[in-house]
């Protein structure tokens, strides 16, 4: 059983989102906040607490999905950085230039949320999908990398917590299976429960209808408006003294003299990667399928024992040996050339990796001092039927921001909530279990938007090559403004 650090449990995740907010600086940020908090758990020895601090960043390499993402992580840049050398983005923007729309900043706003839309299948490969293809057209058309960060971020998570059928959908319907076991759902299924709630997910769904508002029209507001008159009138991109995420040895790599440009040495190997996603998705269920000894299994079984980090490594794995062979076959490198830039290309990822190393750090912390369940149980004695709802959202929206992650605020607060509905209806009160489950998740995905120790924010940093704090700014006011219209939907639909 987890101590109970009560309101101290709280201090790493506020430090370390304030302190990197006001100076800018997220590694030392991070740093300085796990070890505070590595002193907590420790009854305030600060030599046991740095021990426990470098450990625990240690043992993060022991979860073989975190270590799959950090190398997923490196092995991006290389991919990145060889498409760019070998042609494929120069050939991407001579095909588009083609095209009327791409002339267009509109035009290119919006082709990034479409394709933002359409590639649901993982949030991190949805990101890595819009910034690689959006990245040149918005640089050429004098776009903010703060707004094609924003538009990476706000359409991966909430698209993908919209649809069942991906690694977002069977986490959700593993954890509603758990609580079907012990009877919570009554005659309904985690599948049913789950497809209810989908129309009720005000944030997910005001976040994909903002972020395609600020596309269609100029409409900024807060932060992102100096960004984007900084990028339109000055022809900077990103402000300066920014410090993007991604090294510009990955970013800013020029096309070999001896390279052609070619559209099909950018979209075949990208369109094998999410091809390869879908892939190992479907391989990594099969064989928990078959280690369950399921018989008759249907597709939730396949995504509830797949592996999303496997998937996506795979498929950046594949993608590299497509661009091997094209490189090769088209004489624009040799092996030995291929690797000298692989090894280039992972090592401009290194800052990212970290952060993302931190970041895992930081939510070890909070789990270790209980920071999740304790927000929940202070607010879990003011609940009243008609405000289930609209608590459950602010629980989940200030866990996920405190410890930076949707997927863990699922997994604490819906073996709260669920029951808590159960009982109350029980009871003989009315409450919506569909409501209140869109009510975690969307306040988890909330959260994820709003702190700047987001994984999911980190990779959106990256995949747009933006400075990360920038990124957090200009996106936040949107996530308020999203957060707002939900809170106030939950009200009136708990009161209703």
């Amino acid at each position: 059983m987890t101590p109970d650090f009560g309101w101290w449990s709280l201090l790493p995740p506020v430090l370390a989102i304030s302190t990197a907010i006001a100076t800018r600086q997220v590694v030392p940020s991070l740093l300085v906040s796990i070890w505070i908090g590595w002193i907590i758990h420790a009854g305030g020895n600060p030599l046991t607490g740095a021990a426990d601090a470098i450990e625990s960043l240690i043992q993060v390499f022991t979860d073989p999905g975190q270590t799959r993402v950090l190398l997923f992580t490196m092995l991006m840049g290389s991919l990145l950085l060889l498409m760019q050398r070998g042609g494929g983005v120069d050939g991407f923007l001579q095909t588009i230039s083609r095209w009327t729309w791409s002339g267009s900043r509109r035009g290119a706003k919006m082709m990034a949320w479409v394709v933002g839309l359409g590639v649901f299948i993982e949030s991190t490969i949805t990101c890595l999908v819009v910034g690689t293809v959006s990245r040149p057209l918005f640089d050429k058309l004098k776009l903010s990398r703060e707004k094609l960060a924003y538009i990476c971020d706000s359409t991966s998570a909430p698209v993908c917590i919209l649809i069942p059928f991906n690694g977002w959908g069977a986490t959700v319907l593993g954890l509603l299976g758990a609580q079907a076991a012990q009877g919570y759902l009554g005659e309904r299924s985690p599948v049913s429960v789950f497809i209810a709630s989908v129309p009720f997910n005000f944030y997910a769904i005001g976040a994909v209808l903002i972020v395609l508002a600020t596309c269609a029209t100029n409409w900024d507001i807060g932060p992102m408006r100096e960004a984007e008159r900084r990028a339109r009138e000055e022809g900077k991109v990103l402000r300066d003294g920014a410090r993007p995420v991604v090294s510009d040895d990955v970013i800013s790599v020029p096309r070999k003299p001896e390279a052609i440009p070619r559209l099909g040495n950018m979209a075949v190997p990208l369109m094998s990667m999410v091809g390869m996603v879908f892939l190992g998705i479907y391989i990594t269920g099969a064989i928990g399928v078959r280690a369950d000894g399921l018989e008759n299994p249907v597709l939730m079984d396949y995504l509830n024992r797949s592996s999303g980090s496997t998937a996506v490594l795979w498929g950046v794995l594949l993608a590299l040996v497509i661009v091997l062979v094209q490189q090769v076959s088209q004489r624009i490198a040799t092996v030995s050339e291929f690797v000298e830039l692989s090894l280039k290309g992972a090592g401009g990822m290194l800052p990212l990796s970290v952060i993302l190393l931190l970041a895992f750090g930081i939510s070890a912390v909070c789990a270790a001092l209980g920071t999740g369940p304790f927000l929940a149980s202070q607010v879990q004695p003011l609940l009243t039927p008609a405000l289930v709802a609209p608590l459950v959202f602010l629980v989940s929206a200030f866990t996920a921001f405190a410890t930076g992650t949707s997927w863990g605020t699922f997994g604490i607060m819906l073996p709260l909530a669920v029951p808590l509905v159960a009982a109350f209806n029980d009871a003989g009160a009315v409450v919506s279990m569909p409501l209140v489950v869109s009510a975690v998740l969307g306040g988890g995905v909330f959260g994820d938007h709003a702190s700047p120790i987001s994984d999911t924010s980190i990779v959106s940093s990256m995949a747009a090559a933006s400075d990360h704090i920038d990124h957090v700014r200009t996106q936040l006011p949107y996530a308020i403004l999203g957060a707002t219209v939900a809170l106030v939907l939950y009200t009136v639909a708990g009161l209703l």
